[in-house]
């Protein structure tokens, strides 16, 4: 008789992908590198988390059938990349609940775009790759990037594959790959190269200070004229000194509950664990610029603060 699958087993399945020494061994040394490659194409570390372990059941099922035409890491990389091209294009992203303010907030300058962006917490990989191929702008651009746009860039740009090894994986032509590049780098209209780097330990400790203290002329004196807050998977941006003030002192004013900050790091960028009331309240990642701070992105998820 012919057996229907069903989702039990699906999950026995996926146990028994995790649970095989000699397929785990084999793909243990990428893993982690293919979770951050899904988390540079999704921007969402939740929708990442997914999407590996389908590539991770993918693979053990095809496994009969790699023929070793191509190395074994970009075999993976071609399996996880389509992946996240058919999540992206089946429309199965996990876009969180715009969350309701305990506090009528000013208006906003602009609404953000990306409500599913998530932090990525520090790692092997993220503090061995291009520093600007993590950080938080890079991968909310290639949210905004058509999706195969995005992943040619990612895999040329980010990953040094050849124009036929991503032709290969994205089954088209080595003259597609160079156009749809070339359209995705027009569109970012930003060179990649490593951002000047200086005492962000001392700048973001001295923005933490501030930020406990409540001392808004403190912390605002850090900024760059043209810095902006951000808070997803709320859509509400705040950009410029003064619409920055205009929001912490509202924020401020609506709760007496001391707040701290924790330090961390997420996407390469120096960051901080928010706990109010000794309660976690998201994750504060900082975007400095020289010797100032020009950006401030709170990710209000509590479950994702769980992960640093």
């Amino acid at each position: 008789m012919h057996h229907v699958p069903t989702p039990g087993d699906a999950e026995r399945e996926r146990s028994d992908v995790t649970g095989s020494d000699a397929f785990g061994d084999l793909v243990e040394p990428y893993r982690r590198e293919l979770h951050l490659h899904c988390y540079r194409l999704l921007g969402s570390l939740t929708d990442a988390d997914d999407v590996l372990q389908e590539v991770l059941l993918a693979a053990w099922r095809g496994l009969p059938a790699f023929n070793h035409r191509a190395s074994l890491r970009t075999w993976l990389y071609r399996i996880a990349t389509n992946r996240c091209l058919n999540a992206i294009r089946d429309g199965r992203r996990r876009i969180p609940v715009e969350p309701v303010p305990p506090f009528e907030p000013p208006e906003p300058t602009r609404r953000g775009d990306v409500p599913w962006l998530q932090p990525y917490p520090e790692t092997p990989e993220t503090r061995t790759a291009r520093r600007e191929t993590v950080e938080l702008a890079f991968i909310a651009a290639l949210q905004r990037l058509p999706p195969r746009q995005a992943a040619t860039l990612v895999l040329r740009d980010v990953l040094g594959y050849s124009a036929a090894e991503v032709a290969g994986m994205l089954g088209t032509t080595e003259v597609a790959v160079k156009g749809t590049l070339q359209r995705a780098r027009a569109t970012l209209a930003r060179p990649m190269e490593e951002p000047i780097k200086r005492d962000e330990q001392k700048l973001s400790r001295r923005f933490a200070e501030a930020f406990v203290d409540r001392d808004l002329d403190r912390l605002l004196a850090l900024l760059t004229d043209d810095a902006w807050l951000a808070m997803p998977p709320a859509p509400h941006e705040y950009h410029g000194r003064e619409a920055v003030r205009a929001f912490l002192r509202a924020s401020w004013a609506a709760t007496t509950s001391p707040e701290s900050l924790r330090p961390t790091r997420a996407n390469g960028q120096p960051a901080f664990v928010c706990h109010l009331a000794e309660r976690r309240a998201g994750v504060l990642v900082l975007t400095c610029a020289g010797d100032r701070i020009s950006g401030i992105t709170r990710f209000l998820d509590d479950a994702v603060s769980a992960r640093f």
